[in-house]
């Protein structure tokens, strides 16, 4: 599924965008002028679109809709409250509150004080939300009822009555303040602060999914909203004040909130909000708030590319989609039967300090990036960046996968997660010349040409076997395209006496399809080279995967190819290349380095 980004392939891109080529230069123009030292924000923006088109809606839901001027409104109601409570500017108050206008509200009000808002996943319980709570150092909570009880069993020890706790939407529990009525009782007006605050302070934290450990807040300031606002909304996407995207994702993620939101607040138009994804009411909704464009995450794309024909599917008026992680092998499929005209696929990291994005209308590819960088050799096994003699990495040709980094400028500022420490990991120093420092993505990518690049895999996804490099996201592509298999989540583990990860997957089939394990061996051996072929097969009813379509990887890793500890059918692939089901007595021979392969 490689690609090559040629001169012609840019020609044409740029040909059937040829009308909004004056736009496409604002947008530039208007991402050149964009300087960290400056008095500029999200609350300054969201004044000026409720002075100038205050009666535009901002905001849709499949209940109601906000205008600008409603919008603002309510952000300074939050922000008044919020100072009476002495909430000042560089303080963080956390939000736990689902996809609705409120929650923006509550963004915007926070941010015009100077303050950040930590946007904490629905999702979130126990330890994981203890833990999301400390990293952030909250001064005030806002939750919704069904948050606000997972808080109070979270933070149940002594020391957490310190947190000023607001409820927000319903009379509140025992310990908490009332936020919706303060909010009533505050005043509408714009509050002086919003002026002072500048691109280069934090706006709000985004909390890692927490795959493969816990969560950690990512820094994201008014720069990189304004920069992403500019790059993607007034470049790429290019609304118009009254249109429409719609927004199936949760706020607290980054395609959300920033990509989406900032989009939309390029030109001052509308965001649709959902309470969450659904794949059978998609299209509906689309048609609902006649959309022009959307926000997807790959996975996403799929789950509608597996739901039956809906009668709104193609009668639609999308002109656009923006999201990152459609594969290329359902790149096609997607685009031609949903009749998408444009795909605006890119690649970005919420701590990371660049982003690519397809801006030149080219397929299966995430786009274009103007800032430094470069894909480097790797260890897989050391999940770090290979070093040569003198201690310096080396850049692979294009084509070939590597490691992407990005160098830390002034205007490629790092701003990282909230744990300095967490944050110096990321940096690599020294790599090129005395002193310099990069940005280490974790992400494995092909260089295309042309300054593109085509995401291969994550890092620490990808294991090494027979000497091999394995990418889970290129073996789970072959998976998925043999018959009767709908997911396939695919991991390294260890076996005792071997070098390296033998790769696994886990599968989950179709409704209705039997499992063939001849013809599932038959069909890999002519996608796949031998050594990425996976050793050994976990059948699933049901895949475990975050809020974001994440799937979660760390207990599947901790229970390998055992039979006990996974409870489901295994089975594990023998020295001619034929499965066979895995059980207790194959796994102790396996265990005790008997078994060959």
């Amino acid at each position: 599924m490689s690609k090559t980004v040629t001169l012609p392939d840019l020609a044409r891109g740029l040909l059937s965008q040829a009308t909004e080529t004056p736009r496409m230069a604002r947008g530039m123009l208007r991402l050149a002028a964009n300087r960290p030292w400056r008095r500029q924000s999200i609350g300054r923006i969201v004044e000026q679109h409720a002075k100038r088109r205050g009666d535009q809606p901002a905001v849709l839901t499949r209940e109601s809709a906000w205008t600008y001027a409603e919008l603002n409104a309510h952000a300074n109601r939050v922000a008044h409250a919020l100072a009476a409570a002495g909430i000042a500017s560089g303080d963080v108050v956390a939000l736990g509150m689902g996809n609705r206008p409120e929650t923006l509200a509550a963004v915007v009000g926070v941010v015009k004080l100077g303050a950040v808002a930590a946007l904490l996943p629905s999702s979130q319980r126990g330890t994981t939300l203890a833990h999301s709570l400390n990293v952030a150092n909250a001064r005030l909570l806002i939750c919704e009822p069904d948050m606000a009880e997972a808080v109070d069993a979270a933070l149940a020890e002594p020391d957490a009555a310190a947190l000023v706790r607001w409820q927000w939407g319903a009379a509140p529990r025992a310990g908490w303040k009332d936020a919706t009525a303060r909010f009533e009782q505050a005043a509408a007006s714009n509050p002086g602060t919003t002026s002072a605050v500048r691109l280069e302070q934090p706006c709000y934290y985004i909390f890692t999914s927490g795959t493969t450990g816990l969560p950690k807040a990512s820094v994201m300031t008014h720069y990189r909203f304004c920069a992403a606002m500019a790059g993607l909304g007034d470049t790429v996407l290019r609304l118009d004040p009254g249109e429409a995207l719609y927004c199936p994702l949760p706020l607290y993620h980054n395609n959300a909130l920033t990509v989406s939101w900032g989009a939309v607040l390029a030109s001052g138009a509308a965001l649709a909000l959902v309470p969450k994804f659904s794949a059978s009411q998609f299209w509906d909704d689309i048609q609902r708030f006649r959309a022009v464009a959307f926000c997807y995450i790959g996975e996403l794309c799929r789950y509608l590319l597996n739901q039956p024909a809906h009668k709104h599917e193609r009668t639609h008026d999308l002109r656009v989609v923006v999201g990152n992680g459609l594969r290329p092998e359902l790149w096609d499929a997607f685009k031609h039967r949903f009749g998408i005209p444009r795909i605006a696929e890119f690649y970005g990291a919420s701590e990371g300090n660049l982003a690519f994005i397809n801006a030149f209308n080219q397929d299966k590819t995430a786009g274009y990036c103007p800032m430094p960088y470069a894909v480097v050799a790797y260890d897989a096994d050391a999940a770090q960046p290979i070093r040569d003699a003198k201690g310096r990495l080396s850049k692979v040709p294009t084509g070939e996968p590597g490691l992407l980094i990005a160098e830390v400028t002034n205007t490629a500022r790092f701003d990282g997660y909230t744990d300095e420490e967490a944050s110096e990991k990321k940096l690599l120093r020294d790599c090129f010349t005395d002193g310099d420092c990069w940005f280490n993505s974790g992400d494995l990518v092909r260089e295309q040409g042309w300054k593109h690049i085509q995401f291969v895999d994550r890092l620490g996804d990808t294991f090494r076997w027979k000497g091999e490099n394995v990418s889970t996201t290129e073996v789970e592509a072959a998976l998925t395209a043999c018959a009767g298999i709908e997911e396939a989540v695919v991991y390294g583990v260890e076996i005792p006496g071997r070098d390296g990860r033998a790769g696994m997957a886990a599968l989950t089939l179709e409704p209705g399809a039997d499992f063939d394990p001849g013809a599932l061996a038959e069909q890999l051996q002519t996608s796949l080279p031998p050594y990425a072929v996976p050793v050994f097969l976990r059948l699933r009813t049901a895949q475990e995967a975050t809020a974001t379509f994440k799937y979660r990887k760390t207990e599947l890793k901790a229970q390998g190819f055992d039979p006990k500890a996974s409870g489901e059918p295994l089975w594990w692939r023998t020295p001619s290349g034929a499965y066979r089901k895995l059980g207790p007595a194959t796994y102790t021979k396996f265990m005790q380095q008997e078994q060959p392969l």
